[in-house]
């Protein structure tokens, strides 16, 4: 039986934390799925992204790991996304614990570690306090 893993985020600035979290949860499964929070529902969070959906829905297809990429339009759609998917398993960053218990009748949760020191937030942060470069 094949093992289908699904995985949510909005991936911006990808980092060697995503990279990590991806390859972890691939290896967990057969089949990874990625629900890419699109720029409209990420608004909806008060988050705005550096880089469109478009940009990082095809960062994420280039990711070895990543089978699949799709939509992430709001938050009540993942039970549907599950069944649909025939998923094993939803996999997160253990930043959400707690957050996805309720689809356990559905799948396996996991929340993964994530990786100490990284995060989209830290490298905009960091951006933000360098001097401009002239290209």
């Amino acid at each position: 039986m094949k093992r289908i893993i699904l995985t949510y985020g909005t991936f911006d600035l990808f980092h060697i934390g995503h990279l990590r979290l991806l390859s972890r949860a691939r290896a967990l499964g057969d089949f990874l799925a990625v629900g890419l929070s699109t720029d409209k529902f990420n608004l909806s969070k008060g988050k705005k992204s550096v880089f469109s959906y478009e940009e990082r829905h095809a960062i994420l297809n280039g990711i070895r790991y990543v089978d699949e990429v799709f939509e992430e339009n709001e938050w009540e759609q993942k039970r549907a996304d599950l069944v649909r998917y025939q998923a094993t398993a939803l996999v997160m960053g253990s930043d959400w614990e707690g957050k996805f218990d309720q689809f356990s009748d559905i799948c396996k949760i996991i929340y993964l570690p994530r990786t100490e020191g990284i995060s989209s937030t830290y490298v905009k942060n960091l951006l933000s306090q360098e001097e401009p470069r002239r290209d």
